[in-house]
């Protein structure tokens, strides 16, 4: 489980709090689809999660463990996959699977079949003896993808993960998504395209000026809207400008 409670985290002179005050728990078991529009401070909040940039207020812990107090065992219960794959561009695809292998102590025996069953499942076989640079971008995040469940973390938290991908690595994805959740895990992801969020996720959190405007299933959001069939009106009506 993730467990915020009330993060903040500003930028600039400003002033101007890119996350506020948020408070919110990633259920176990569940698929949650973080939704909001650009600028709304879903990276930010991800990126808190995950230690990468430390937040100005409040407290976040994964799994038990306080992301500042406990950072390396709190990350090794994370696998991230950021909004970016442009990185490690110098690797080949299986050097950068054996790199993140080797971070988080994944035994060699064992370690190669998992490379193969990712490779399948992503069809990236021919793929891994070729550096990272001379991927095309959707291959890029698969190899993105590979890596970050390398060391089968419990919790996988992930920035537009699809963007990119072809219609079967995609949906290779979200049937691991959905397996990982089946068997009590947790899956956070970032989505701007709804009807993702709406066939997918078990719950959804609708973000907007750093701010959870909306925390619960599907079923609950329609609830507040009644008579209104389109997810898309539902979320447009959440976040429009006061």
């Amino acid at each position: 489980m993730i467990c915020l409670e009330q993060v903040s985290k500003t930028y600039g002179k400003s002033g101007k709090k890119a996350v506020d005050s948020m408070t919110w728990n990633v259920e176990d078991g569940k698929i949650t689809g973080f939704i909001g529009p650009n600028g709304a401070g879903k990276t930010t909040t991800l990126k808190m999660i995950t230690g990468i940039i430390r937040p100005d207020e409040g407290r976040i812990t994964v799994n038990g463990h306080d992301i500042q107090k406990e950072g390396l065992e709190a990350k090794r219960q994370i696998g991230f996959v950021s909004d970016s794959p442009d990185s490690f561009l110098r690797l080949k695809g299986i050097e950068y699977l054996n790199f993140m292998a080797d971070m988080y102590d994944v035994p060699t025996q064992g370690r190669q079949e998992r490379i193969n069953e990712y490779a399948r499942k992503f069809e990236m076989e021919d793929a891994l003896g070729s550096r990272i640079q001379s991927y095309s971008h959707g291959m890029r995040q698969k190899i993105m993808v590979m890596g970050a469940l390398m060391h089968q973390p419990p919790v996988w938290i992930l920035d537009e993960p699809l963007t990119g991908l072809d219609p079967k690595s995609a949906f290779a994805l979200k049937e691991m998504m959905k397996e990982h959740a089946a068997q009590g895990k947790s899956v956070l992801f970032s989505t701007h395209v709804l009807e993702v969020a709406e066939k997918l996720c078990d719950y959804v959190a609708i973000v907007q000026r750093g701010r959870i405007v909306f925390l619960g299933t599907l079923e609950e959001l329609r609830a507040k809207f009644p008579g209104e069939e389109s997810l898309e009106n539902m979320f447009l009506e959440l976040t429009k400008d006061e």
